[in-house]
């Protein structure tokens, strides 16, 4: 039977994620129905349908909002040819791409235009993965794995460098950048590694949470990837784990013989799912439900400049 709940923390949204919602809603706001949203604006079910209730329409191209409309793109990053296309369709486009992707987007530029090959460390078809590999097509190359930097091989002379996923377990891609730099001894790195702040923290909490807990559960979206990443951080240390979207998703099979659950979230799951999580421990009688301990992260994003100057031209004409 669970005795105790413990809540990782930092856990939860992520200024990006935080930034990127909100230009949706102000976007709703501001021009009304509908705004359409390109691809999930993050990746978590329960937002995207809150979204869609307000008048939000996610679609999975730009070539599909009508023409002059407004259009949000999400957190993840686009490649250019996403601006040209939103452009030749007379769009008013809304880039919210968190602002950690767009720095890992001009690193990747600015290496292409000083004479580097890139190596990008990701998992192919991550939305964040296509939008950089966008930025310099035949000047970058995916890895996901030691085999696959194994497998790398350039002409002499090739200058190289390597950039990141933001959302990466910072265990493995720590192992995929000491098998780069084994085989690429030359190889440039960033001045500041490329994985988030927010995915960073969240893994730490977890692994500061797993010696005192039988079973961890994340909440977040199938498709979130710093989700998987954490679901995964108690896999190695032998912690069962298991992803949820909601309270709905638990299997009390899981409990069986747990007598201490820890509970984090992605940094795209709304605190609100955390909270009806720790309510259906406690319609089944768990009482003691508290913070393993308490970090704050103070990190904030602007708005995207094009949706600020548009609330300030209105706030003037009030």
């Amino acid at each position: 039977m669970v005795e105790k709940v413990l809540l990782a923390s930092p856990r939860g949204y992520c200024a990006g994620v935080e930034r990127a919602v909100e230009t949706v809603e102000r976007a709703l706001e501001l021009y009304g129905t509908p705004v359409y949203v390109r691809k999930q604006i993050v990746h978590n079910l329960h937002v995207v349908r809150e979204l869609e209730a307000r008048g939000a329409i996610f679609v999975d191209d730009e070539r599909e909002v009508p023409e002059g409309m407004t259009m949000v793109l999400s957190a993840h990053g686009v490649a250019p040819s996403v601006h040209e296309n939103a452009e030749r369709r007379r769009l008013r486009t809304i880039d919210a791409t968190c602002p950690l992707v767009t720095k890992v987007h001009v690193q990747a530029r600015r290496y292409a235009s000083d004479g580097y090959f890139v190596i990008l460390i990701g998992h192919a078809g991550h939305e964040e993965v296509v939008g950089t590999m966008g930025e310099i097509p035949g000047r970058i190359a995916l890895v996901e794995s030691v085999e696959d930097v194994e497998r790398l091989s350039f002409p002499e002379g090739t200058k190289l460098a390597y950039v990141t996923q933001t959302t990466l377990s910072v265990d493995e891609t720590a192992e995929v950048i000491a098998a780069l730099r084994r085989r690429f001894p030359a190889i440039r790195a960033p001045q500041r590694e490329d994985i988030c702040y927010a995915t960073s923290n969240r893994q730490w909490a977890v692994k500061e949470l797993l010696p005192e807990i039988d079973l961890l559960l994340v909440i977040g979206s199938k498709n979130s990837s710093n989700s998987n990443r954490l679901v995964e951080t108690a896999h190695a240390a032998g912690v069962p784990s298991h992803l949820i979207d909601d309270e709905t998703e638990i299997d009390e099979r899981w409990l069986d013989g747990v007598a201490v659950v820890g509970i984090t979230s992605g940094a795209s799951a709304p605190e609100k799912l955390v909270q009806r999580v720790c309510e259906w421990f406690r319609e089944r009688g768990v009482t003691d439900i508290e913070p393993h301990r308490f970090v704050e992260e103070d990190i904030e994003f602007r708005l995207p400049v094009e949706l600020r100057r548009e609330l300030a031209l209105a706030d003037a004409q009030r």
